[in-house]
């Protein structure tokens, strides 16, 4: 398996002649850089998330955000702003300015114009149609460039987007909720709820970032979730059930489309009558042979999709991981025994009979939430 793309990515500095040298003042810059990129988190898809502020004699006078793919990027929201203060200024952005033709002009080439002295970057981008292009052209039009200024954080922001770009598939991340003993449910089956109400509300803001939610048939069928960021002023993701039998309840909350879509995955012939009662409720149907979680993520990657939370059972947990769709862990632990020998587990079977070929997280970070904890990690 792959390392994370955090720690793979091109070198700054090598792109770049300028001082390596920045101030706290340049921290804070870009630190609100990344506040005003997370604003459009889960809208950007398959584009980054880029904040940008532009200071002229040490007072902002500009700053933007890049709302969505085909609208103007966070350099000319910014631009805009400003106005004539612009002339002689600097602007920090947390990735390289563009210096290509897509769906919207050059960055590059409004910053020269704009007559901006000094542009402040916080990493290169990862995209081979830029890829340091951008930092040179601007070196080139006598613009000093600064480059790497808080990069990690930078780099942590887009994960997502830097993993498609280098991997041609979205990012993947599980995520689960277990009690102290291991276990996401009794034996019975009643899961509601592991946590508490501060961890569920980290869900629902996980999940306002995320392209699309995956769980499989057994999750609709015993947990009936909404899958939302149950806040209506949010972006709620694309709802992906994964069912080789769509052997499903027709009366699922998921099959409500009025608040969030909701996408069918299943294999070729399978339940043609719940097919077609499904497709009157507004829910897509998409029939692939065979069903793997690897194929679910071409499919989605080919739809322009970047994040993809996987909040599924034990069993396509096991697959998705196996598959090397999963590049992080989120595993949420509440402070709760219930035993059982038959009770669920997070991760299904993976095949492996010794410790010593266990799956270890890298870069690890916990964090409290109420009375429960949320573990996350990258897949190694």
């Amino acid at each position: 398996m792959e390392h994370s793309p955090v720690d793979a990515q091109p070198d700054a500095q090598s792109v770049s002649s300028a001082s390596s040298h920045w101030t706290p003042f340049d921290r804070t810059m870009m630190q609100r850089c990344i506040e005003l990129a997370r604003r459009a988190l889960g809208r950007t898809s398959p584009n980054p998330l880029v904040g940008a502020v532009i200071v002229r004699d040490g007072a902002m006078v500009g700053e933007g955000f890049h709302p969505g793919a085909g609208q103007p990027h966070a350099e000319i929201f910014a631009l805009r702003q400003a106005g004539d203060k612009s002339q002689g200024a600097t602007i920090y952005v947390n990735l390289e300015p563009c210096n290509h033709y897509g769906r919207t002009p050059p960055c590059t080439e409004a910053l020269i114009a704009a007559g901006v002295a000094k542009v402040v970057v916080g990493m290169v981008d990862p995209n081979p149609l830029v890829a340091g292009g951008g930092i040179e052209r601007l070196k080139k039009a006598g613009i000093e460039v600064v480059v790497g200024v808080e990069t990690e954080a930078c780099r942590q922001l887009n994960e997502a987007f830097i993993h498609r770009i280098l991997h041609k598939r979205p990012w993947g991340m599980l995520k689960y909720a277990m009690t102290l003993d291991g276990k996401i449910a009794t034996a019975s089956g009643h899961s509601a709820w592991v946590t508490g109400q501060e961890a569920r509300r980290y869900v629902h803001q996980l999940r306002t970032a995320c392209d699309a939610v995956i769980v499989g048939g057994n999750t609709v069928r015993l947990d009936n979730p909404h899958l939302t960021s149950h806040d209506t002023d949010t972006h709620n993701p694309l709802r992906v059930v994964m069912s080789r039998t769509l052997d499903l309840p027709i009366d699922a909350r998921l099959w409500e489309t009025a608040d969030a879509p909701t996408l069918v995955l299943t294999e070729i012939g399978a339940n043609p009558d719940l097919q077609h009662q499904l497709v009157n409720k507004g829910v897509e149907v998409i029939e692939m042979t065979p069903l793997t979680p690897a194929k679910a993520m071409a499919y989605l990657y080919d739809r322009q999709l970047s994040t993809v939370l996987w909040e599924c059972g034990g069993t396509l947990a096991a697959r998705a991981i196996a598959d090397g769709t999963v590049q992080k862990v989120l595993a949420f632990i509440a402070p709760k025994i219930v035993g059982g020998i038959t009770a669920p587990s997070p991760v299904g079977d993976l095949g492996l009979a010794r410790m010593t070929d266990a799956l270890t997280l890298e870069q690890v970070s916990w964090r409290q939430l109420g009375s429960d904890y949320v573990v996350e990690g990258y897949v190694s």
